[in-house]
């Protein structure tokens, strides 16, 4: 037994995902939640001494993110991904849907296109259409039960004039691809030819999974580093979302003084006093636990798909190479997104995110977070059976 198998109750914590089961999920049964993207695990013991010795000291001004944090990031990212970069390419922000929408804000204009690849986070659509942009959504394509890019669609996308800006899911949430090299640079280097800046989204580039690496967008040439503006933070990795601590790197001086300017005006300038201790005791003691729970979560996802090889045929699961969230394949029930909803909710008791919600191609779907116990996700996986026993013994006779 590990740390990750400890059951640790979460309700009456104001827990998004615990805490609002009955009005997400708009049922007053009691639903099993795996959906938003949070763990139901501890940080690392080193984060949790250092927020304790905080808390008895017993002062919680104004806290600036001094250089001991920004060398910290920097170290972690060269250790882990070879990537070097300047302490002032660093500018900090409480999380990277705010830096997604800064960037569409400052860097852009009303009514310019902004291109994205569905199924993807929803934030994605959201904060283009409130900012007044234009989504312009190149799905997708699932070849032999993979998702992959179709460059010839990209680089259509990309040529418009009123393109002006790529938001990349890398890895991608909720698809699970770790982006290879050449699918990388070829999308990189359409959008430095045709000019359009590429905000790349790599809160999950911790959470590989063995046998991939991520590779930042902005270490595969000088020219995409200038193109590029990348958005990151310790919360996906150390589980710490609720401390809203993130950060934007980027070597393009221009669009870092823009990015400054914007904070300036709306007078942000600092991070959480107990995000700035927890993001830097994470970055600088949490390796050991992070390789723990890497193993634990591929654990998690093997027992899932022998799940559904053994239980749940011919639903079927994507493969996973990065994030702690599954991509499940239901539309082998003829389901629409509403029956499939209703269908977990009410036979299964069990919560996930529609698939629907992730744009085109999501249909048919959902999205299961397995960053729980094991005993959790077994529980889910029998809920899901449960659910969906009778229609699979209709299509399997």
């Amino acid at each position: 037994m590990t740390a990750f198998d400890q059951k640790i109750d979460r309700n009456g914590t104001a827990s998004m995902k615990w805490d609002r089961t009955e009005e997400i999920f708009n049922t007053k049964e009691t639903i099993l939640p795996m959906w938003v993207a949070d763990m139901d695990f501890q940080p690392p013991q080193a984060v949790l001494d250092t927020m304790q010795q905080r808390l008895n000291h017993g002062i919680f001004g104004y806290t600036y993110t001094g250089t001991s944090v920004t060398e910290a990031i920097q170290t972690w990212m060269e250790k882990h991904y070879n990537w070097q970069f300047k302490s002032s390419d660093i500018l900090y922000s409480p999380g990277v849907v705010p830096s997604i929408s800064k960037c569409i804000q400052t860097l852009t204009n009303p009514g310019d296109k902004v291109l994205i690849q569905s199924p993807v986070y929803p934030p994605f659509f959201s904060m283009v259409t409130e900012n007044e942009r234009t989504v312009e959504n190149r799905p997708l394509k699932e070849v032999n039960g993979t998702y992959t890019v179709d460059l010839a669609d990209f680089e259509a996308a990309v040529s418009q004039d009123d393109v002006t800006m790529f938001l990349l899911c890398s890895p991608h949430n909720p698809v699970g691809r770790v982006w290879n090299e050449d699918e990388l640079r070829s999308m990189a280097e359409l959008c430095v030819k045709h000019n359009v800046i590429i905000v790349s989204d790599e809160i999950h580039a911790d959470l590989t999974l063995p046998g991939y690496k991520h590779i930042p967008t902005a270490t595969i040439s000088a020219a995409v580093d200038e193109q590029t503006i990348t958005l990151s933070a310790p919360s996906k990795t150390f589980n710490l979302a609720g401390l809203q601590a993130s950060f934007i790197i980027t070597s393009n001086r221009e669009w870092l003084k823009t990015l400054q300017a914007f904070d300036k005006k709306n007078n942000v300038n600092m991070l959480n006093t107990f995000g700035v201790l927890a993001m830097e005791a994470a970055y600088k003691e949490g390796e050991e636990w992070l390789e723990e729970l890497r193993e634990y979560i591929a654990g998690n996802v093997e027992l899932v798909y022998e799940f559904f090889r053994r239980e749940l045929t011919p639903l079927t699961v994507k493969k996973v190479e990065a994030t702690y969230l599954v991509w499940i394949d239901c539309r082998a029930l003829n389901l629409d997104d509403k029956e499939l909803n209703r269908l977990f909710i009410e036979e299964g008791q069990v919560g996930f995110n529609p698939g629907h919600s992730f744009g085109s191609g999501g249909e048919g779907f959902v999205r299961m977070n397995v960053a729980c116990p094991r005993a959790t996700v077994q529980e889910g996986l029998e809920r899901i059976k449960t659910a969906t026993a009778p229609l699979l013994e209709k299509t399997n006779a």
